[in-house]
């Protein structure tokens, strides 16, 4: 067999994340991008350092998995390699060693997610605290920022307060950790891209604060690549985009046109797992200039295996899910809850696979899904991945039916892509 693969950095093309929390959904993830890429470049590993920690995985075994899965099924395309939600120097060292090219920093824990919601004395108050953490805010007071969309962005004193408030000590946090990345890569001579998510918070981010944010990154030498803001309406993990299309796409234009004008960089999609309906725009509004990253996904479609093939083992999987779905939900975006979702109870094989993954089948293309289900079994995977029984059983069904599991998610991603290429 010829040399394994090596990831390199995708630059401004359009690019799609496949997570795999397992390590056997790159042939899958292959076959998808060869029926139905259209021009988009793959990025096979990708997983999170949290992640990484809940399946017991290392970046080098996420790193091998990926690479010799896209060997074995024939990839000789490029291949980009992220290191997702990084937040230390440490998970920097880590992922820079095992070959990964693509570093989203993920700056959220220093993000204050109540201050859209202050009033002014507060919001005074609290901008008194990180002001020296905010040496850019007199650089912005007062300034209109004119886009080709029409939109004007007014930094006015409230906008550029609320903007520091909310994201000053996190632009800090992630100067820092870019230059680290930076540092190690220069030390090594190789080549890397930065993408920076700030998507992580209840509220939307406004024009004003993607506009400070980016410049600010870009001014002080971040190769920025990607940047994940927090788009209008809902992203919920596992189910369509929840949301006025329409509207959504009107921002994604003005996000769009900031990504120009500063950058030029990408907009990336995060939790853009089965947001079919919004992808169309995504990519008209960035011109074909986007990033979407998915990871439960290929999780569920694992399941969506071993209830085809071991329906005892599904129902196991169920109940053990919803024991868990209360503590493991905790830091995910999801609406599902137990009481909301029928028990396996009574089910039988074709509604038990509804309910709990949903059957494109029987749900027209942008409607999105009719229940919750597929969210308890999404925030669930880190337990039942690592439980001593049920972990080995879900391995040894996708062995034993690799050829199952390779078409549902060239299935499953062909949608993806294909709703992408529509607005390209």
């Amino acid at each position: 067999m010829s040399d394994q693969p090596r990831c390199e950095t995708l630059g401004l093309a359009p690019s799609f994340g496949f997570g795999d929390r397992i390590g056997l959904a790159t042939p899958g993830h292959v076959a998808a991008m060869k029926r139905s890429g259209n021009g988009i470049e793959p990025i096979f590993p990708q997983q999170s350092i949290r992640e990484m920690t809940r399946t017991q995985r290392t970046a080098q075994q996420v790193m091998d998995d990926a690479l010799q899965g896209a060997q074995a099924a024939g990839w000789d395309g490029r291949i980009g390699a992220d290191a997702d939600h990084l937040k230390t120097p440490a998970d920097v060292d880590v992922t820079v060693d095992a070959g990964f090219t693509f570093f989203t920093i993920d700056p959220s824990d220093d993000v204050d997610q109540q201050a859209d919601d202050y009033d002014e004395a507060t919001l005074r108050d609290k901008f008194a605290t990180v002001r020296e953490q905010t040496p850019w805010y007199e650089g912005y007071l007062g300034k209109s920022v004119s886009l080709p969309t029409g939109t004007a962005i007014e930094l006015s004193e409230q906008a550029c307060m609320r903007a520091a408030v909310k994201y000053g000590p996190a632009i800090q946090r992630a100067l820092a950790l870019g230059d680290h990345i930076k540092s190690v890569h220069e030390a090594k001579g190789a080549d890397y891209e930065i993408e920076l998510s700030v998507d992580e918070t209840d509220q939307p981010t406004t024009l004003a604060e993607h506009y400070i944010i980016a410049d600010q990154c870009i001014q002080g030498g971040m190769k920025l690549v990607s940047l994940a803001p927090r788009f209008i309406g809902e992203l919920e993990k596992g189910v369509d985009y929840k949301g006025d299309v329409d509207a959504l796409e009107a921002s994604l234009n003005d996000h769009a046109a900031i990504a120009e004008l500063i950058g030029p960089y990408k907009l990336s999609l995060h939790s853009g797992s089965d947001k079919l309906s919004m992808y169309a725009a995504l990519a008209r509004a960035t011109k074909g200039r986007f990033h979407v990253k998915t990871a439960g996904t290929s999780y569920l479609e694992a399941l969506r295996v071993v209830a085809r093939h071991d329906e005892a083992l599904f129902r196991q999987i169920i109940q053990f899910g919803r024991g868990r779905y209360d503590v493991d939900k905790a830091t995910y975006h999801v609406s599902a809850t137990n009481e909301a979702v029928p028990t396996d109870d009574g089910l039988d094989a074709q509604r038990l696979e509804q309910v709990y993954l949903e059957c494109w089948a029987d749900v027209p293309q942008g409607v999105g899904f009719t229940e919750p289900g597929c969210q308890i079994l999404h925030c669930t995977f880190g337990s039942t991945l690592t439980d001593p029984e049920l972990g080995p059983a879900v391995r040894s069904v996708l062995e034993s039916h690799p050829d199952t599991y390779t078409e549902v998610l060239a299935d499953h991603f062909s949608r993806h892509l294909e709703a992408l290429a529509a607005g390209m």
